[in-house]
């Protein structure tokens, strides 16, 4: 089984500083809804693993949070693609959890869901939290420039082998061959 895991703001869809909170601030990036349904077509289950502290923070609810959801998934879907499952932390850093990146929480439920392991599976962030948890499960760091990505790489603390793209749609290119 091929997976792919991303982070959704600043990877599939546009960041915001002040949080996505409702369907309307979800802006997907340009040529990523495209990437995604390449890699879907290429044998991928597209897997999406993000921390959404905005719920914890009671910025968003739940019925808000799976209506932003089902729009990212129509938005996949008319592009020729799919995602798969969607594992997010709803915690804030106070909370401590194990689930919230750079912890790996998220990652194990992944790996027990779908009854494998992450070795050498992309895992695609703009974060350093994202590429640091990929690191420490045995998965592959890809870093993308949207989003924080650029900041992200100024600061010199990538994990060691971490790739890194302009976009989504470049990994993308290059993880099925076509780049």
């Amino acid at each position: 089984m091929k997976l792919i895991i991303l982070d959704h703001n600043g990877v599939i869809n546009q960041n915001s500083e002040t949080f996505i909170k409702t369907p309307e601030e979800w802006v997907p990036i340009p040529g990523s809804l495209e990437a995604i349904a390449r890699l879907t077509h290429a044998g991928y289950r597209v897997i999406t693993a993000t921390n959404q502290s905005g719920i914890g923070r009671g910025l968003l609810d739940m019925a808000t949070f799976n209506a932003i959801n089902e729009k990212m998934y129509k938005a996949v879907a008319q592009a020729g693609g799919r995602i798969d499952s969607i594992f997010f932390c709803p915690h804030t850093n106070a909370d401590k959890c194990n689930c919230r990146k750079p912890k790996t929480g998220m990652f194990e439920e992944i790996m027990q869901r779908y009854g494998t392991d992450l070795k050498n599976t992309p895992i695609i962030g703009d974060a350093l939290r994202d590429l640091q948890a990929a690191d420490a499960i045995g998965a592959l760091p890809v870093l993308l420039l949207t989003g924080k990505g650029r900041m992200t790489q100024e600061q010199n603390e990538l994990p060691p082998h971490t790739l890194i793209f302009d976009d989504l749609s470049a990994a993308a290119d290059a993880i099925t061959g076509r780049g």
